[in-house]
């Protein structure tokens, strides 16, 4: 279920990138199209939810990207669990140290086109990600654990 809420996220995000920069581009060149102040950095803030979102659903699928250094090494067992593993430490500390950037630099400040609106939104992305992670790989570590039982 998370990973279809996080996908539909992803989509809408990705429609919402397209109209407002369509509408961006097309205000420059066409008069009675308002051309607004803010969305460059609207759609830097939707790029920024896209690119970690769809980096946590890569995990679910077992796509990201991970060393294979030591692949041919050890058994697969042990590979498998060590990826899962730094993946989740990588989640904890995107869920904190976001969090913290979030409430700390982000709630300090405003975006420039829109003077009401905090930045809290612009670093918000990597505790949401780091969550999303989080979900995803307690799911992986799941199947993993119960296939080598299994």
């Amino acid at each position: 279920m998370t990973y279809r809420v996080v996908l539909f996220l992803c989509k809408l995000l990705l429609v919402v990138d397209i109209l407002i920069t369509t509408m961006a581009v097309a205000g420059r060149y066409i008069s009675f199209i308002p051309d607004p102040a803010w969305s460059e950095e609207v759609v830097l803030t939707c790029m920024s939810y896209m690119a970690v979102l769809s980096a946590a659903l890569a995990i679910r699928r077992g796509a990201h990207i991970r060393m294979t250094a030591f692949d041919r090494y050890l058994p697969a067992k042990v590979v498998k669990s060590l990826a899962d593993l730094a993946v989740l430490a990588l989640a904890v500390i995107m869920i904190t140290v976001g969090w913290k950037y979030a409430t700390g630099i982000g709630s300090k400040g405003t975006y420039v086109s829109m003077p009401k609106v905090s930045r809290f939104w612009m670093y918000f992305p990597v505790p949401l990600a780091g969550v999303a992670m989080l979900v995803f790989e307690v799911e992986a570590l799941y199947n993993h654990v119960k296939s080598f039982v299994v």
